[in-house]
């Protein structure tokens, strides 16, 4: 019982520091997939010094067609709500070069009854990499390019999901 308690203190000031040392950055998302649709959305990124030295940022992403191509048109309404992991190259430099893995699901609004044999929802898994700039002022924004690694073919998983895509993503520092 008592190694119980100690390692529960540990892991409390443990915690307790990382998060005094935590880096939180908002922001919004443009995301094009290739020869289809662009959608947008909120992002938040999270990195702390002390966890790997900045080098490895968690990310929550929801990306919509929503708020993008489907905002105007009659596009497909499909949704994206991803987590990941990035690792930073050149963390301590203004300009960095991230790679990372998504995962998440994916979920289409096909809008009428007509389309229930189809399928409508599937797990994400996404390779991204790409180049990510820090500005003086609080604001980052990175380039960077993606693929599915599970593509939609109609039958199991939606026909919308294509392999590739690019992302430019503009953060603000929060904490």
């Amino acid at each position: 019982m008592r190694k119980i308690n100690v390692i529960i203190v540990v892991l409390s000031f443990f915690t307790l520091s990382v998060s005094a040392q935590l880096s939180v950055n908002g922001g919004v998302l443009f995301q094009k997939t290739e020869g289809l649709y662009w959608e947008n959305g909120i992002g938040v990124d999270v990195s702390s010094q002390q966890l790997l030295n900045d080098k490895l940022h968690l990310k929550f992403n929801y990306l919509s067609s929503r708020l993008g191509s489907a905002m105007f048109s009659n596009a497909l309404r499909q949704d994206n709500l991803l987590v990941g992991a990035d690792w930073r190259f050149r963390s301590n430099k203004d300009l960095q070069i991230l790679a990372g893995l998504n995962t998440g699901i994916f979920m289409a609004d096909y809008e009428t009854n007509i389309f229930n044999d189809l399928p409508a929802s599937s797990m994400l898994f996404q390779v991204e990499t790409g180049l990510v700039y820090r500005f003086k002022f609080p604001v980052t924004a990175s380039l960077t390019a993606g693929y599915n690694l599970i593509s939609g073919d109609g039958v199991g998983v939606p026909g919308s999901i294509f392999p590739v895509f690019y992302k430019l993503s503009v953060y603000y520092r929060i904490k």
